[in-house]
């Protein structure tokens, strides 16, 4: 990982897999987590260990890391976040505390789309992932001037054997 960017974004996802992680065990343990719940126990179960390998595959700039991620929480967080928008728009009363879980899980399903989306283009517009590819068996010799000799006229460029 080179990029600045693609650090803030990996340390987001990580953040907010943690915090999907407490929201899993307070639902769990039956305490409430202000307002915040998840939408399906087993499936946000299920995500977090998927997520956790995505991190792994996004942190090794691999795109269907990103990809499978972007599905996942597309697919999971998708379906809140559209019937909360929808909520919002034909909503004719003000926000009161009755409505205000739905809210929330509303604004962490927004955040819960964008920080794929924002990891899918990252990795998309690095143009440094496919330009200058990490191999570790060749960089050592190729990437390093310092070691190259400074050839001059009197240098020999014939190739001599002695048997």
């Amino acid at each position: 990982m080179k990029n600045f960017s693609t650090w803030l974004l990996v340390m987001f996802m990580a953040m907010f897999w943690a915090f999907r992680i407490i929201v899993a065990v307070t639902y769990e343990l039956g305490a409430d987590f202000g307002g915040i719940e998840p939408l399906n126990q087993t499936l946000e179960i299920i995500l977090l260990f998927v997520v956790l390998a995505c991190m792994l595959l996004i942190i090794k700039r691999k795109m269907i890391g990103a990809l499978i991620y972007l599905l996942g929480y597309g697919m999971y967080f998708g379906t809140n976040l559209m019937t909360g928008i929808t909520t919002l728009i034909t909503a004719n009363s003000d926000m009161n505390m009755s409505n205000a879980g739905m809210y929330l899980n509303t604004f962490i399903a927004l955040i819960g789309i964008t920080i794929p989306v924002a990891v899918l283009f990252d990795l998309l517009l690095d143009k440094s992932r496919k330009a200058n590819p990490k191999d570790k068996k060749t960089d050592w010799f190729y990437k390093n001037e310092q070691f190259d000799r400074e050839m001059d006229d009197r240098a020999d460029k014939n190739n001599y054997r002695t048997l």
